[in-house]
């Protein structure tokens, strides 16, 4: 429907009926902001990426979670805190086939599925973020802080972390089971979408989102993880290892990745906040559009860090590398012979060198 038949659609809802309060009337111009573009570039963009971010999720953090229950244990803090990391990236990964068939057409899922949908994507979204951030700092304790960290990592340490991890994040959740609903658009169908309450009291819930995943899910955990790779670079240097560069090559390469993962993402969460906090009679309707255009694409560079994360934080590591070449091995028995099976690297612990907090 092109924005000329919307709009005689619109006008003709008004025309048998005329309720107009004259106390609502303004004489000023009000600006309506096409917003077809933007549609169009959404339907067509998202759902590919969405479902291609759900597969390599499901295929990354589904062979991570079989190598843990294959050749781990859950005794160790790390493991702990990586299979909840994983559990947090599937569930995050869970809805996106939803959203995706969502931006091809409508919400055909009722409302149940559109509030239950809407939370698990923000608890899967939020506890990743924190959970990669709690695994940096317990290798910050163990590299940095080694010795008084052999005391106090132990698995009620990371059993109790992870529990206050998800907490925070069912809660920063909360809303989206408060004011998620599904209500019909005479041009979009069914949509799941914040509804129900005043518009300023929406733009206000709006603002709070904008500004917790701002503050609270990036710039509290990228400052930490500055800091506590920046320090475990430090120990690192102050050592005689041998594999000193590759750690620190590894090192550079998370925070890197990270950075430029999150950050366009947020900045543009935060430029937002920021228009819709000074919104005015000078609304620039193509800054709008701007707005929306970035924030499908660095949204899902964002979302993408879920398929690749597991793979920092499993496979370049020597000891998970090896698990998976014995995997691979046995399942596929003609590459044996390609594939060393040395397990030099497999019995390392957290204890022999500040490099060991890599071999997990």
């Amino acid at each position: 429907m092109s924005y000329e038949d919307q709009f005689l659609l619109f006008e003709g809802l008004f025309d048998d009926n005329d309720t107009t309060d004259p106390s609502y009337v303004v004489s000023k111009t009000v600006k309506i902001c096409s917003k077809q573009s933007v549609n169009n570039f959404g339907a067509t963009f998202i759902p590919v990426f969405y479902y291609v971010n759900f597969i390599l999720s499901y295929l990354g953090n589904g062979l991570v979670l079989f190598i843990i229950y294959k050749y781990e244990k859950l005794s160790t803090v790390t493991n702990i805190f990586l299979l909840n990391l994983v559990l947090s990236n599937i569930l995050f990964a869970t809805s996106l086939p939803f959203w995706a068939t969502y931006h091809q057409s409508e919400w055909i899922f009722g409302t149940f599925l559109c509030k239950m949908v809407s939370s698990a994507y923000f608890i899967g979204f939020y506890s990743s973020i924190l959970f990669l951030t709690l695994m940096t700092f317990d290798r910050y304790l163990a590299v940095v802080h080694a010795v008084a960290a052999a005391k106090s990592r132990k698995k009620a340490y990371a059993i109790i972390a992870s529990v206050v991890v998800w907490c925070i994040s069912v809660v920063a959740s909360v809303k989206e089971l408060v004011l998620q609903n599904v209500w019909k658009n005479a041009f979009s169908g069914l949509m799941c979408e914040e509804s129900g309450f005043p518009e300023s009291t929406m733009e206000r819930w709006r603002l709070v989102s904008y500004y917790q995943q701002f503050l609270l899910f990036f710039l509290l955990p990228l400052f930490m993880v500055m800091y506590c790779y920046v320090s475990i670079t430090v120990r690192i240097l102050s050592t005689r290892m041998k594999e000193k560069c590759r750690a620190i090559k590894l090192i550079f390469v998370i925070i890197l990745t990270f950075f430029a993962c999150w950050t366009p993402y947020n900045i543009v969460i935060l430029l937002q906040a920021i228009q819709i906090s000074s919104h005015g009679e000078d609304d620039d309707c193509s800054e709008s559009e701007s707005l929306d255009y970035a924030l499908y694409v660095t949204r899902n560079i964002a979302f993408l860090y879920s398929c690749i994360s597991p793979v920092f934080y499993t496979f370049v590591g020597k000891k998970f590398q090896s698990h998976f070449r014995k995997l691979v091995a046995k399942k596929i028995p003609c590459l044996k012979r390609h594939i060393s099976l040395s397990s030099q690297s497999t019995r390392t612990t957290s204890q022999r060198t500040p490099h060991s907090a890599y071999e997990y």
